[in-house]
This record gives C-alpha cells, structure tokens and sequence, in this order.
C-alpha cells in the first residue's frame, strides 16, 4: 500500500506541542487543532487540562509515556499514527512542551515521511523556558547569561546519560538547564565539578512547574543533590544550573491570592471558561472537567406551536442563563421575529441570567434578592392574577417555582422543556488520583446535575475525599447526598463562588 494509491483516503498527522502543565500555555493553533481531531494520541507530560479541548467525537489514545514507565513503545505509537491517518483520520499526536525538543518528535515525523503520510509540526513552549519563568527564574539576563543550554539527562537504558560535553559546559558563562535528570541528578553534579566548575555556582530544581503543586529547591551544584533527597523531589522536575538561579525578586506566581490551589471546574464546557477565567485570574490552578453536557431540544412541533402563539402569554421566565441562550436559538430555528416579545414582562432568577438576557437587548422586569425558584414563585405570585406565563426551561425542571406561582395566582402555566441535561465524561480524568491523592483541592459544582453527573463519572471514588463548593441549596443537598464535605457561596453567583475559595484558601 503506498501513498500515491491512497491519497483520498488517508488523513494527516499534525504533532502538537502542549507546552508545560498549565493549559493556557498551549498555541491558539494547537487548541484549534485539538477541538477538529478525530484521533488525539496522548501520555501524561500532556496534561489533563488542554485534553478538554478535544472534539466531542474525538478518539482518544493514551500512550502512557512518564518517567520510568513507557506503556507503549515508541515503534508502537509510530505504528498508531500510520495507522490512524491511513483510516483517513486528522490525528493530533500530543505532546508535552515541544515536539522537537527532546520529544522525539523528529523519530515520529520520520515515520510518517517514510509511510507518506501528510504531517505538520505545531511548536509548543518547552518546559526548559516556562517552568524557571513560573519560579521566577529567567534564563538568560543581560548581567548573569547571555546564552542557554539546554540538555538531555535522561537514562538510556539503566545507563547513565552519555554524549554530554561537561567539559564544555563547565566553562560556560550561560544557563544550563536539565531535562528528565532528578534520576541522574549525582551524576549531572559530579561531572560539572570534576570538570571545574565552580561548586558554589547557583543552582536549583523545579519540580512539577507550571502546576499548584509547583516547588523550587534552590542551592549550589555543590549542595543541590543533598537538599533534592531532603526534600524528596519527585518527576516532573527540571535543574538549572547558573546565576540567573540567585534572581530571587522576580518570584510572582506564589503571591497571587489563589496560588498553591487546584480547582476542578464542572460547568458544561461551553459555559465553563467565564469561572475558570475567575479563578484563574486568582492564581489557581483550574481542570475544567465538564459534568454535563447541554442538549437542545427545540425541534418539536410544542415548541413550534409555543412561539407561532407567543402573543398569547403575558410574562416569560428564564431560570438559567443556558435557557436564554436556548429559547434563542429556538426562535432563530423556527424563524420567529424577536419583536414578536415585545409585549412581554420578563423574570429571571440570578444576575447571570438577567446578563445572559441583557446581550440579547433585553432587560429582566421581576428579579428577586434571593436566587432561587422558591423565591421567584413567590414574587410572581403577587404580581399575577389569571395571566398566562411561559417558562422555557430544562426538562427536569425545580417543581418550587410552579408550585410557589400556584399557590399564590390563577396564572396558566405553559411548562416548555427545551432542553435536557446529558451525564458528561472524560476518560482521561482519573478521578481516584485528583481526590484521593490530593492533586485536587477542590471540585465547584453550579448545579445539582453537576453533583449527579460528576458522580457518575467518578465511580468507585471515596466520596468523603471530595470538597465540593455548591453555588446554593440544591446543589449543596446533592453534594451532602454523595457524603462530600460541602461548602455552601453566600449568593448563587459565580463571584460569590469565588469569593468562597478565596474564605476557604484563609483556613490553610
């Protein structure tokens, strides 16, 4: 099977770089790529986080490389990607950093040439760069380095690192920077000194950059390899050897009010970015990790029926900021005039909602003090008599607010579910490792089908390990339903939310 035979048929193979840990460092390239993939080929220097891009169709395929442990051999994964693009797929092979930057990303492209499958490279931020910059640490300074070294110090094989020039390195004026050496970290310090390198030369090791957890241990090449087994430094870490070690005023990441902490985001993922921008701002580190997804349902003849007759209603009721957005992409599907509700009194629960109405150019006439459906039942219930009300809304709806409008009004209720929440989840989020082994400090849920949709991709998780910060009641008596420990905003807004972790983060 050759490549001229099969031009129509196969796909192409795009080799991302995902940059270090954070998500946000991954290119506006790679994450459109992400979310276009059929097949997304990934390990773990990937990171969770940029994941969540990814298509809904997309296939995922963990390769599983980390240190000391290669589920899946490099001649396997290359075997993945002919295979893959051969079937016609656009396949992103992601990988953390930069591809060609120690990833092996040349071995792969190489394969793909010689199998004629079309590839691209996607540049990412290599850790060498990212991770002293989050530490405060920059590689080269007009005063202390004016060049940058970067090097391999992974073991081959059981074998200690070959093919670097200590002596060279020794002599030089710039930064050094070790990629994959906690393992080799004797090894690295030794050559260095024995080569005449001052032993007093500043020197430091990151571990896990870029993340909450990140740590930097700083000393000298002399000192460096006692204090990272004093502390016990673990993988990922990256060293740094030169001056440009001693800059310790240019720290930042750590003072920022939520740093140190890890937040799981549950919102859908099309609603998810505005809270996780938020905390993010803050300083925490955030996984969205979508619990549900939004399901439309406005193709029926009900709802068809609903609009052509939506003179006949005297008030509408929009409970979340998803029903707006909803209802409005069911009047652009079913071509109704939006002066056709002009003549309608509008309520909302929560100042979310009433924003989400306000981009559409209109403005919410009714909305209570306390968000919730108890309290708008109530408020409408004093201002109608025999009216007739519209409340698109999801399908399983709060019965409080009908019940509160019944008990107080004549009102004719028109009940209209336009839309149904589906249980989401990610394959590759595993759940046991985030709570029960303290990666995560923190799981925000906005809604109790966020409490239900998490639990249900979290099977077989302790649920007691689980802080869960609820946005109001319901969501909160959910929570407690699982036996999370549960933590309860002041008001049912996403800055309330915020709020809450920030009270929480002054209990540490």
């Amino acid at each position: 099977m050759n490549y001229e035979q099969n031009t129509k048929k196969q796909g192409k193979v795009w080799l991302v770089g995902a940059g270090p840990s954070d998500q946000e460092l991954l290119t506006v390239k790679g994450k459109r790529l992400l979310s276009e993939a059929d097949v997304i080929v990934y390990d773990r220097l990937a990171g969770q986080g940029v994941l969540t891009y990814g298509a809904e169709h997309a296939e995922y395929i963990d390769v599983g490389k980390h240190s000391g442990n290669h589920r899946v051999r490099q001649s396997e994964i290359n075997q993945i990607l002919v295979r893959e693009a051969m079937e016609g797929k656009k396949v992103v092979r992601l990988k953390g950093g930069d591809p060609f930057v120690f990833g092996r990303g040349a071995e792969e492209a190489e394969e793909l040439k010689k199998a004629g499958i079309p590839f691209e490279i996607v540049p990412g931020v290599t850790s060498a760069v990212s991770v002293p910059a989050y530490q405060g640490i920059p590689v080269t300074h007009r005063d202390a380095a004016s060049s940058l070294h970067i090097i391999t110090a992974h073991k081959k094989e059981g074998h200690e690192p070959d093919e670097i020039p200590f002596r060279e390195l020794a002599g030089v004026k710039g930064t050094l920077v070790f990629l994959m050496g906690v393992s080799t970290l004797p090894f690295l310090c030794a050559n260095l000194i024995r080569e005449g390198m001052d032993p007093q030369t500043p020197a430091a090791i990151l571990e896990r950059g870029t993340t909450a957890r990140q740590r930097k241990i700083t000393g000298t090449l002399e000192t460096l390899e006692a204090l990272a087994k004093e502390t016990k430094i673990q993988t990922p870490a990256i060293i740094v050897v030169g001056e440009v070690c001693a800059c310790r005023s240019l720290e930042w990441y750590d003072k920022r009010p939520l740093a140190g902490m890890k937040i799981m985001v549950t919102r859908p993922k099309e609603q998810s970015s505005r809270l996780a921008g938020m905390l993010r701002e803050e300083g925490a580190e955030v996984l969205e990790a979508p619990a549900i997804r939004i399901v439309p349902e406005v193709e029926n003849e009900r709802v068809s029926q609903v609009l052509f007759h939506i003179q006949k209603y005297q008030w509408i009721v929009f409970t979340s900021p998803t029903g707006v957005e909803v209802f409005w992409s069911a009047l652009r599907q079913h071509r109704v005039d939006v002066r056709s509700l002009s003549h309608l009194r509008i309520a909302v629960i929560g100042s979310g909602t009433a924003r989400a109405l306000e981009a559409h150019g209109m403005y919410a006439d009714l909305m209570p003090e306390i968000y919730d459906g108890e309290h708008l039942g109530a408020a409408l219930g004093e201002v109608l008599s025999d009216e007739h009300i519209l409340i698109p809304r999801a399908k399983i709806g709060n019965p409080e607010l009908i019940r509160e409008i019944k008990k107080r009004s004549e009102a004719v209720i028109e009940d209209l579910p336009i839309y149904d929440t589906h249980y989401e989840a990610y394959g590759f989020i595993n759940y046991q490792e985030e709570f029960e082994q303290g990666k995560t400090d923190y799981v925000m849920f906005t809604s109790a089908s966020t409490v239900r949709g998490f639990a249900q991709a979290a099977k077989g998780l302790d649920f007691s390990k689980v802080q869960a910060l609820c946005i109001g009641k319901q969501t909160k008596a959910a929570a407690d339903h699982y036996g999370m420990q549960t933590f309860m905003a002041e008001q049912p807004t996403l800055e309330a939310m915020v709020a809450l972790v920030k009270e929480r983060k002054r209990t540490w």
